[in-house]
């Protein structure tokens, strides 16, 4: 079969074949944000005459390097990190070469708000068009110029971007054989969170019909009081007053971030949204879940030992002391000792980098997704607890450990290895059919194949060794 040329509403683009999955990379969905653009709203990118190659991949966003994950290779999940270029506000589409009116599931990626792209190893689409679906991953504006809340500029403007992908996918994904009627918009960590936020804007209304959020949180958004923090410490590191921001390069703006990461955002009504670990997030008056939320189907889940993510690798899950528990939980909840002591009479045998990881992972995302699931009202919820065997075994049930099984990517060899995400030993292929077809089976009806949430708290938990469908609870928050 020849290269698939799709003409969409800015022009015609070429991409390529292999086997019955059809694939078009970097596509633009709007123009360049150059010069002072950089901190405006997306704009319509202007039309193009001759055929655009869409057979390689794109620039990215602006970033920084991403390191900071000690003895666990974490590349592909940020992917390439800073690739120079204008166009970067791109999506990625991979299609059935039959495809006509097929589910349409849109992906938005992690990696904190500050990097990241959809060039990534774990994003590859190619499991999911094989079955049926038209997968688009989209790239965002990260860091200062992303989501840094700057005077006279919108707020959230990578938010805003996704907005602006996704009226791109109302508007072309019929020519790439896509159902604009039935599209199911999911993320992970920083994506997650921004799927939130896409349930409570009015602007994203009636641009997409199901939502799935991966470990995100619907509780860890920022109030402009927070936000104005982080403003001021980069206008310092810049030497600039913060409406000044505009005008510096982006070389600088990447250049300052490590001054920003650390910084203590307690106020007097609002914790530390992310601990530290993150300088950025959406900036909202009120959390996703106290606000309207868009009637749409929702999937949202979390991971059974997010934290250690952040722990395992550095060596601090084996490391920790009772007065790191103790810190972590004065930053994260109005009663440290009442919280630690939840944790310790659930998790009695447990050491001190064990609760740790338990209270980190539950504050930047369990809590917040079973909120937002109990706001929605009408959730599917779910647990991944298989246990990756990276970092001598200690990674477990991490972070980001479930994107390989709901994208079907246990092959792909960058994911293998005692420093890869799912560590030497074989991954369950039975565990990753089952994800990859509950995500698939969700946004082509609404139902992943277990009840909803509903008043009894019903959550399916994805495991090697079982899966099945319980109630937990979340100790002391």
């Amino acid at each position: 079969m020849s290269d698939p040329i799709v003409t969409t509403t800015e022009g015609a683009v070429r991409g390529s074949v292999d086997g019955d999955v059809r694939r078009f990379l970097a596509i633009p969905y709007a123009a360049p944000p150059q010069g002072p653009g950089r901190f405006g709203p997306p704009v319509p990118h202007r039309p193009w005459a001759d055929v655009r190659d869409a057979t390689e991949p794109g620039p990215t966003a602006p970033q920084p390097d991403r390191g900071g994950f000690g003895a666990l290779d974490m590349s592909p999940f940020f992917g390439p990190g800073w690739v120079r270029g204008d166009d970067y506000l791109s999506v990625n589409v991979w299609a059935p070469r039959e495809a006509e009116r097929s589910p349409v599931m849109v992906f938005v990626h992690g990696g904190g708000f500050v990097s990241g792209s959809n060039r990534a190893a774990l994003y590859d689409g190619s499991a999911f068009a094989r079955d049926g679906v038209v997968l688009v991953t989209v790239n965002y504006r990260l860091g200062i110029p992303g989501f840094l809340d700057v005077p006279g500029a919108p707020r959230n403007r990578g938010l805003l971007d996704v907005v602006a992908a996704l009226r791109w996918v109302q508007r072309n994904i019929a020519a790439f054989g896509g159902d604009p009627d039935n599209v199911t918009v999911f993320g992970q960590s920083a994506g997650a969170t921004i799927v939130t936020g896409l349930l409570a804007t009015p602007e994203a209304d009636g641009l997409f019909r199901r939502a799935i959020a991966q470990s995100g949180n619907g509780l860890r958004t920022f109030s402009p009081e927070q936000a104005a923090r982080v403003t001021s410490a980069a206008a310092a590191a810049l030497g600039v007053e913060p409406s000044g921001l505009v005008d510096v390069d982006d070389e600088r703006l990447v250049e300052i971030m490590p001054a920003l990461s650390g910084l203590d955002l307690r106020t007097a009504d609002r914790l530390d949204p992310l601990v530290g670990l993150v300088p950025f997030s959406l900036v909202l008056d009120q959390q996703p879940v106290e606000s309207r939320l868009s009637g749409v189907d929702l999937l949202v889940g979390s991971n059974a030992e997010e934290g250690n993510l952040y722990l395992a690798p550095s060596g601090a899950l084996a490391n920790s002391t009772a007065a790191d528990v103790r810190e972590l939980a004065a930053r994260v909840h109005r009663d440290p000792d009442a919280l630690v002591a939840a944790y310790r009479a659930r998790m009695p045998e447990a050491s001190h980098g064990e609760v740790r990881s338990a209270i980190l992972g539950d504050a930047m995302f369990g809590v917040g997704s079973r909120r937002l699931a109990e706001a929605h009202g009408n959730a599917h919820v779910y647990e991944f607890a298989h246990r990756s065997s990276a970092v001598d075994g200690q990674l477990g049930a991490a972070h980001g450990v479930e994107l390989p099984f709901v994208f079907d990517l246990l092959d792909r060899p960058e994911l293998r290895g005692a420093k890869a995400l799912l560590g030497p030993a074989k991954p369950p292929a039975a565990l990753a059919e089952e994800m990859h077809s509950a995500w698939i089976s969700f946004a082509r009806t609404g139902d992943p194949g277990w009840p909803r949430f509903g008043r009894d708290g019903t959550i399916r938990r994805f495991d090697a060794v079982s899966t099945t469908t319980e109630a937990r609870d979340l100790p002391g928050w």
